[in-house]
């Protein structure tokens, strides 16, 4: 069985952020794989970001968004983290 015969999974990408998800498509290139995104799926809630760190907002946003949809997520969160200031900004870097 070659990867055009798999059934596809569906996998939904916690961002707003089109590049992103066509960044991550062409990565998995002919993996039978669904990519889906917040675009794909307006209905869901916007995720409250109110982790202490970048991993908890990542970690909520997959979570949250994995429960919504019965699909695996996958999610990230991003910030500025300077060694020299204790990892300040992190969170609070926009």
């Amino acid at each position: 069985m070659n990867v055009h015969d798999a059934k596809r999974t569906r996998v939904v990408l916690a961002t707003r952020n089109r590049h992103k998800v066509d960044e991550l498509s062409a990565m998995l290139g002919d993996l039978p794989i669904e990519l889906l995104s917040f675009h794909d799926l307006p209905e869901l809630p916007e995720v409250i970001e109110d982790g202490a760190t970048l991993l908890e907002n990542a970690v909520k946003k997959a979570c949250e968004v994995a429960a919504a949809t019965g699909s695996a997520a996958l999610a990230d969160d991003t910030g500025l983290e300077v060694e020299a200031l204790g990892g300040a900004p992190g969170v609070r870097s926009a």
